[in-house]
């Protein structure tokens, strides 16, 4: 079956890819840009003020959750400067000061410059981000770094926390994000603290979810059970899933950064273990004629080559490691949830804004010809 390190490494618009896995997926987004970057834009409603404004500098801020933390960043009454190379959705964010040059050696605009924190939401490979890091050490208080549980070992086992090892790379010096993702992510978190000791935050987000994402991946179970008729549902209902919706990541970056939180944070949800059936459930919630549930046992899918992840997202069928990241340091410094519900009604109104020849060729989940083929055979062996 498809490993859940495979599913990490197709994800797009997020940042759980390298720059041009991202490129792709933007190209293919052509025709919806514009519902999209609305979406992104969106006022963070019913959010006070902070204390105490900061300046903000955002490297990258344009992609998925980006946009998401601009927002709540505003709302919040901080000052945001952007730095990327203008090229996706250069409309977002009229009024903020937004400075050009490239991650990848074209510093110089960032030069001269001082800001409360440093937020990397678009950083890769280390030798990359030893750049910005080294560069903005003495003209910054904090360095935010945005990762992935994906720097933990293929085979985790549950519970993982962040004082569980991560994974090394086993070709060094190699920059193929597709290929040693994890360990790339785990070196450069490596390298910001390197560069800025004790001033450095690592959060480590898995799946991330709700309105605005390119990929998919949830948002196909929302969409699927809103189109109606019988639903393949996955396993037995009670395999535990995880994920966190960007505006709730969002949210818990600006408090990091607001309260000072160094270390190293798990930052993936919800705060008790929800299953797969009552995440579907939310789904059926928000659809208005939601399609009926059939639940195919994990093996029969196994056999017939439904992989978890890829065909039938967040699940992790035979990984349930990946599920079952502890996160309690997180929620100990405020990371909060929405209900599964809010996340699936919002993502599933965010979807019907999107063109219709967007939505008719979802990237994520199995196509409707081989869900009813794979229907039949779980039938037919049923008989």
């Amino acid at each position: 079956m498809t490993t859940r390190r495979h599913f990490l490494m197709t994800l797009a618009g997020g940042f759980a890819v390298g720059r041009a896995v991202f490129a792709q997926a933007q190209k293919q987004e052509k025709g919806a840009d514009d519902d999209l970057a609305s979406a992104r834009a969106a006022k963070v409603p019913n959010v006070s003020k902070a204390k105490k404004p900061l300046e903000v500098l955002l490297l990258g801020g344009t992609g998925f959750i980006g946009p998401h933390i601009v927002a709540h960043s505003i709302a919040r009454g901080h000052a945001m400067t952007l730095f990327n190379r203008g090229k996706t959705h250069p409309e977002l964010f009229p009024d903020l000061e937004k400075l050009r040059g490239d991650r990848d050696g074209k510093l110089d605009a960032l030069k001269g410059r001082k800001w409360d924190a440093v937020v990397d939401t678009s950083g890769f490979v280390p030798r990359i981000v030893k750049m910005s890091a080294d560069l903005l050490a003495d003209e910054v208080k904090q360095y935010l770094f945005i990762s992935s549980i994906s720097v933990y070992p293929d085979d985790v086992k549950p519970g993982a926390n962040e004082s569980t090892a991560v994974q090394e790379l086993k070709e060094p010096g190699s920059e193929e994000v597709r290929k040693h993702y994890g360990a790339l992510k785990a070196l450069c978190e490596k390298t910001v603290e390197q560069s800025m000791p004790g001033r450095a935050t690592t959060i480590r987000p898995g799946l991330i979810v709700g309105p605005g994402d390119p990929t998919d991946r949830y948002t196909y179970w929302p969409a699927r059970i809103d189109r109606g008729g019988e639903a393949l549902a996955p396993g037995n209902g009670e395999d535990p899933v995880q994920y966190v919706d960007a505006r709730d990541l969002a949210a818990f970056v600006v408090k990091a950064i607001e309260d000072g939180s160094m270390g190293v944070f798990n930052a993936t949800g919800p705060e008790k273990t929800l299953s797969m059936k009552q995440m579907l459930e939310s789904s059926r919630k928000a659809a208005a004629k939601p399609a009926t549930l059939t639940w195919v046992p994990t093996k029969f899918l196994e056999e017939h080559k439904v992989a978890a992840w890829d065909d039938m997202p967040v699940w992790t069928g035979a990984e349930p490691g990946f599920s079952q990241i502890d996160c309690k340091k997180a929620i100990g410094k405020g990371l909060k949830f929405r209900s599964a519900d809010e996340t699936a009604r919002d993502t599933l109104a965010w979807w019907k804004t999107l063109p219709e020849e967007r939505r008719a060729k979802p990237r994520a989940g199995l196509s409707p010809e081989r869900e009813k083929e794979i229907l039949a055979a779980w039938k037919a062996k049923k008989a």
